[in-house]
């Protein structure tokens, strides 16, 4: 019976000591890094974004900073890595191949009805880490409006929500492997 009450005070009063104490080593040697959002930047470091050059037939002045400043802020806000000038661990570099807008469709006066404006972007990535990361794809998004709108009264606005769609696309490409 003494045998007993020692070990239920023991328990009582050291165990969430022992528990905290054995536990420190299992969770040591854990270098894997998740942002709250998904990201996995497993053995990276650095990153690094080069300025989306403009090759697109339509160039909007601003474009290529706009874009590369979006994917730098989401990297900064999204992971842990230090951004850098010239290669880091992990490398963006890409291209705007398109700018456009086009009709969608045709109300029955032989007008246009709805138009499509539409920004595409070529994006390399490199993973130096991991090199079975890397790809080179193309980004499409575009947003639909009324063509009783003039373009340049809606661009920024629709211009903002396709880099903020596209820009969520490259980096969940990049970092977050579903």
């Amino acid at each position: 019976m003494a045998l007993r009450c020692n070990v239920k005070r023991f328990s009582g009063a050291l165990l969430p000591y022992l528990f905290f104490v054995a536990g420190i080593p299992l969770f040591s040697g854990c270098t894997i890094k998740y942002s709250m959002t998904g990201a996995s930047t497993q053995g990276l470091k650095t990153v690094s974004i080069q300025s989306f050059q403009n090759r697109a037939s339509l160039v909007q002045p601003g474009l290529t900073r706009t874009i590369t400043d979006a994917l730098i802020d989401k990297c900064k806000a999204q992971t842990s890595l230090s951004i850098v000038r010239g290669l880091g661990d992990a490398n963006f570099e890409g291209d705007i191949t398109d700018y456009n807008t086009k009709p969608l469709t045709v109300g029955a006066d032989a007008q246009a009805a709805t138009n499509r404006f539409t920004i595409r972007v070529r994006v390399k990535f490199t993973n130096s880490v991991k090199p079975e990361n890397n790809f080179e794809q193309d980004f499409s998004r575009y947003e639909d409006y009324s063509s009783n709108l003039d373009l340049s009264a809606v661009e920024s606005e629709l211009t903002d929500k396709i880099i903020e769609l596209l820009i969520e696309d490259i980096f969940n490409k990049a970092f977050v492997n579903w």
